[in-house]
């Protein structure tokens, strides 16, 4: 297939999908192969007034546990920390009293970093975890949007309301409670805040000049575009002060192109080490079939009629919809957002069907 076809349908893909889903109100999509000789940095939908725009930031979810995921190995680089480090040489007994009580043993104490990053500690997920009674975190959200949540705050509901699921290593929960840990880990070693660290580590380095951390720190450069409207429920939530909970598991504003400087230097071993990178990638936990679930990062394998060896790549995607991956095979970056919680299927299926469209260039 030639490429200039193929990038028609992989437009057209990309703009059907937004146009037959009436919740889906805006959606970004970036395609970048040097190999393929493509780069394509589409919109399609809405901003209020505005249309949506390429160049606009978008909040970009989960991805986010793959930038903390990054910093945790700079500091691991650094001899700093240790994956195998206990949560005990970081908190005071406050924050650990009870985190991690199962079958009635505690078992907060062997937890340590590297379970936290691939999901296998057995801690809940104060977003996705419902207690036995009382409301949801998802539903506080929706409730009292006006709220401003720290870490320290949400691990405490998470405490209070939550069950845990497994002793540490034992099996594969996947926890927004571990990564605000992770988030807090960072700020304890590095005394500083982690936006300050996001920013100073890796926005400014990459020029990455309009990402930030939502509701606690600002792009280095404003964009000329709003934010793109986020939505959950159907309903605009773009404003919402709770939006701060997603904190080190997903709360990074940022563009599509910026997203593809962050992914190109961190393939190209320009941010962690190449060995880094391979201890990032090699400590799997079984995510979905096909899915694995390295340290901040999924990694689509081949399983027979299931998940086909063309479809082979790695990044992380998050649940409104976004995905950031590098298919190694075509040297070609995918990068998009649906921008609507609860779209995490359909932004995975957006990318498979890019690349099978990919795959048929010449």
């Amino acid at each position: 297939m030639e490429k200039d076809n193929a990038q028609s349908l992989i437009a057209n893909l990309f703009r059907n999908t937004v146009h037959k889903d009436p919740k889906i109100y805006n959606a970004y999509m970036l395609v970048h192969s040097d190999k393929l000789g493509i780069h394509m940095n589409i919109a399609e939908g809405s901003t209020g007034s505005l249309a949506a725009n390429a160049q606009q930031p978008f909040f970009i979810a989960s991805i986010g546990k793959l930038f903390t995921a990054v910093l945790i190995g700079l500091l691991v680089e650094k001899k700093l920390i240790s994956y195998e480090d206990t949560l005990s040489s970081y908190f005071d007994q406050d924050l650990l009293r009870n985190l991690h009580i199962f079958k009635g043993k505690d078992y907060t104490h062997d937890i340590q970093i590297k379970h936290l990053l691939n999901h296998t500690s057995g801690l809940n997920c104060f977003l996705e975890d419902k207690p036995k009674q009382g409301k949801s975190m998802l539903d506080m959200l929706f409730d009292d949007p006006s709220r401003f949540w720290t870490p320290q705050e949400a691990i405490q509901w998470s405490k209070e309301h939550l069950q845990s699921h497994f002793p540490p290593g034992k099996g594969f929960h996947y926890s927004d409670t571990g990564y605000n840990l992770l988030g807090l880990i960072i700020e304890q070693i590095t005394s500083k805040s982690l936006h300050d660290v996001l920013r100073h580590v890796i926005f400014e380095p990459l020029e990455m000049n309009h990402s930030y951390l939502i509701l606690r720190s600002e792009p280095t450069i404003p964009s000329e575009f709003p934010m793109a409207h986020l939505y959950g429920r159907n309903i605009n939530m773009t404003d919402y002060q709770s939006l701060s909970i997603s904190y080190a598991g997903g709360g990074i504003v940022s563009t599509n192109e910026d997203l593809l400087k962050f992914m190109k230097a961190l393939v190209h071993d320009e941010i962690v080490k190449e060995d880094t990178l391979a201890n990032m990638k090699k400590d799997w936990a079984k995510f979905f079939i096909g899915i694995d679930y390295g340290y901040g990062i999924m990694n689509f394998k081949t399983i027979p009629l299931f998940m086909p060896q063309k479809y082979n790549m790695w990044g992380n995607a998050g649940s409104t919809g976004t995905f950031l991956f590098y298919h190694p095979d075509m040297d070609t970056y995918l990068i998009g957002s649906l921008n609507h919680f609860r779209y995490n299927r359909k932004g995975i299926r957006l990318m498979l069907q890019i690349i099978d469209k990919l795959s048929k260039c010449d």
